[in-house]
């Protein structure tokens, strides 16, 4: 996957104009694109400047931004007081709830000699990678997910993937990413990059999600 824009040292510090100067020059590098769906983290991530960024994402596309939906999980949908807070500019008509129990699809399944090799036999079950339908079937030109890396107990880093196979899946897929990393072990994977599940996943996004042009923010 390419890389667009990268910055930042110990010591950076970003203000609004750097992060809306360094996002619309990447959506300006991609070229018209009149249907795009942002899916930023819900409230729980709501210091991590995300919805700042999904206003900056409407203030370019405007209208072609179709779909904003909060990558969820399990979590409880947002109420109007947490929307209105992390994406005041953003119209209300354009958000969607993920609907992980019911709204999701399986775009196919991570073998299980893939996953009890990265996990060391800890998981023998193949791995079912799961989106919401609006994701998969949304006919969108542009998927833009919007997120934070930190280290993370289940994954060892935060976003990327995970808020996708994650954020938008269904029970089976989020349930078992869960066990896996709780099993594995949080110990040895805080922190760190290539973790079992991010392997997982990585495979998942490379061997089902070719059709989806994602862009990871």
């Amino acid at each position: 996957m390419a890389l667009y824009f990268a910055t930042g040292s110990a010591s950076t510090e970003l203000s609004d104009q750097d992060l809306r100067k360094a996002l619309f020059d990447v959506y300006e590098s991609l070229g018209t694109r009149d249907r795009v769906l942002a899916l930023p983290p819900d409230f729980t991530r709501f210091n991590s400047r995300a919805g700042q960024l999904t206003c900056m994402t409407y203030e370019y596309f405007e209208h072609r931004l179709v779909d904003v939906m909060p990558a969820l999980g399990t979590h409880v949908p947002m109420p109007d007081w947490q929307l209105d807070r992390m994406f005041p500019r953003v119209p209300k008509e354009l958000i969607r709830e993920h609907r992980w129990r019911d709204d999701v699809v399986t775009i196919g399944e991570v073998p299980v000699e893939f996953v009890s090799a990265v996990t060391d036999k800890i998981w023998n079950r193949p791995w079912p990678a799961q989106l919401n339908k609006l994701v998969w079937e949304g006919g969108h030109d542009l998927i833009v997910s919007i997120g934070q890396v930190v280290p993370h107990e289940v994954i060892g880093m935060a976003n990327y993937n995970k808020n996708i196979f994650v954020g938008t899946g269904g029970s089976e897929g989020i349930n078992e990413s869960h066990f896996i990393g709780a099993a594995y072990g949080m110990e040895r994977m805080m922190g760190r990059a290539n973790t079992p599940l991010r392997k997982i996943l990585n495979y998942a996004q490379d061997e089902f999600c070719q059709k989806l042009p994602l862009l990871y923010v």
